[in-house]
């Protein structure tokens, strides 16, 4: 049955695949920027059902506004995820701008490329945050700067916390909680040595993975005024843990995300 569920999903995939690689090239830098977020969060929903991942969303989402969200990563789904609740842009590592065929689509659909270790470059990032953020849109940041088992939060990297500080923009937590055959599990984990295309293979194969997106309190600026971005990113990270660590024993319903 695993090898019968990939020769109905991998077409499919396939599909959506060119479908979005089409729409960006025509379509995409025509139409206004709440259908551009309508598009990406419709793509996202829909690939997710491709891959038979069920998704729940719990607490509040901010949905209107200019808001950084910041969630622990655990696989290259997340990004849908999020962009599935909001048409949200990410701030990911520059490896993935050479990415074949996904590297091009997501910068054209306003991807911020960090390359680590570069002054430079991060100067450049905080400054299209900002821009973005003064457009009223919202960001998504994966602190933690890479992957891990989803069962735990690694470490923050604090500097990209900075420039939503300086423009007063709401910080919300997301904690991501996936779930194999209704347990919590790092079946879904892109981690270690496994290529995109070893991991889209497991999730392909598999039936019973579950993701919940548990939104946290928002932390305004107001809350956080007076505060270095190291007090945020510690405040960020340990209610990000807490809710990660929790035991679930059963997996979430699914849940289809409405528009704000």
């Amino acid at each position: 049955m695993s090898y019968l569920r990939v020769l109905i999903r991998f077409p499919l995939i396939l599909l959506w695949l060119i479908s979005c690689l089409l729409s960006v090239a025509t379509l995409y830098a025509w139409v206004s920027a709440p259908r551009r977020s309508r598009m990406n969060r419709a793509w996202s929903r829909l690939l997710l059902r491709l891959c038979g991942v069920k998704l729940k969303v719990t607490g509040q989402p901010q949905l209107t506004g200019a808001v950084l969200w910041v969630a622990n990563h655990v696989s290259w789904i997340d990004i849908y995820v999020l962009a599935g609740v909001r048409g949200i842009l990410f701030i990911a590592k520059s490896e993935i701008r050479q990415w074949p065929v996904i590297g091009w689509l997501v910068a054209r659909v306003g991807t911020v490329f960090l390359q680590r270790g570069q002054r430079n470059s991060l100067k450049q990032v905080a400054e299209q945050m900002a821009e973005r953020f003064s457009r009223g849109e919202a960001l998504g940041l994966f602190a933690e700067g890479t992957t891990s088992s989803g069962l735990d939060v690694l470490p923050f990297h604090a500097s990209l916390f900075d420039p939503a500080m300086r423009t007063e923009v709401d910080i919300q937590p997301v904690a991501l909680r996936f779930f194999y055959q209704g347990r919590r599990s790092e079946f879904a984990a892109f981690v270690g040595e496994e290529t995109l295309v070893q991991n889209l293979w497991t999730l392909m194969k598999a039936k019973g993975v579950a993701v919940e997106a548990v939104f946290l309190p928002v932390l305004s600026a107001d809350d956080y005024r007076g505060w270095h971005r190291g007090d945020v990113a510690q405040h960020v990270h340990e209610a990000i843990g807490q809710a990660v660590r929790e035991g679930v024993s059963t997996a979430p319903e699914t849940y289809s995300p409405t528009s704000p």
